[in-house]
């Protein structure tokens, strides 16, 4: 998977499950690192 959808997709996940500023940051980590396991 191309590294910029990986960070689209991770930021929109990020953006619509996200409580709050750390909950964003979390959410977006963690579906960044599943993209990129589970590609692989």
């Amino acid at each position: 998977m191309r590294d910029w959808l990986r960070t689209l997709i991770a930021g929109f996940a990020a953006y619509k499950w996200g409580g709050g500023c750390l909950g964003t940051i979390l959410v977006f980590v963690l579906v960044y690192w599943l993209l990129g396991h589970g590609c692989h």
